[in-house]
Formats: C-alpha cells, structure tokens, sequence
C-alpha cells in the first residue's frame, strides 16, 4: 500500500493510499486519508492528473522550503530531467522512463530530503519537460 497525494490538473489534490496504481492503466483507487478511520475509496482517472506524489507521510513539514538541486553526495541514477507544469510547479529530479509519446513517467525528485519519494508525472499536464 503506497501513500500518495493525487494533485489534478484543475488544482484540487486528493490524499490516500493506493495498491492498484499502474502507469498502463487509466483508472485506479485511492482510500482517502481521514483522521477518522473510515476511510471511503475514490476511482481516479490518471488522464485527468497533474501528477500522483509517493509521499513518506501526509502532512509533510509546510515549513520545509522544496530544492530542485542535485546533491553531489547523492549519486544519481537515471537521467537528470526538469519538469515545468502548466502551474507553475517546477519538479527537478531523475529519471529511467520518459518518453514524450506516454502519458506519463516516474522521476525521482533531486531533493532527497522532500517528503516525497517518487512522482508521476502526467506529459499532458506539464509546460515543458527539460532532460538537463
């Protein structure tokens, strides 16, 4: 089970735990995160995403400020690549699976101190997508 923040295009965000997430498919679930411990599944359909955040937790550090550096004492694996979204968002981080002909791809963020832990990004959503 992966804790996930859905982030859509339109700007809403939905927070949960996913175990049916697949970049080939177009629909998955998400168990949204309540304090409460009932907790109600939504159906998700990935076209319609900005981006879906593998996060370490839900509430995050909101006094965190986000780095789109590499750190040199971090090797890298993959593709260094920069991601500009249509809101502005800017995600830096690496990559072994971009294709501009997919839907999507997973980049993992250059700032290894975020809480999150892995992204995929929807091609559609982003301005434009840099291999640095």
């Amino acid at each position: 089970m992966s804790k996930v923040v859905a982030r859509f295009a339109d700007g809403h965000t939905i927070k949960g735990t996913t175990i049916d997430f697949s970049p080939g498919k177009d629909i998955f679930h998400v168990n949204v995160f309540k304090a409460s411990t009932d907790a109600k599944s939504v159906e998700i359909f990935t076209r319609n995403l900005k981006a879906l955040f593998f996060v370490k937790d839900f509430l995050g550090d909101p006094k965190y400020v986000h780095l789109n550096e590499f750190n040199l004492e971090h090797p890298t694996i993959g593709v260094k690549i920069m991601v500009e979204f249509k809101d502005g968002e800017v995600l830096a981080g690496t990559t072994t699976g971009y294709d501009p002909k997919r839907w999507g791809f997973f980049i993992l963020p250059a700032d290894h101190d975020s809480n999150n832990e892995r992204c995929y990004v929807v091609v559609a959503a982003a301005k434009y997508i840099r291999i640095l």
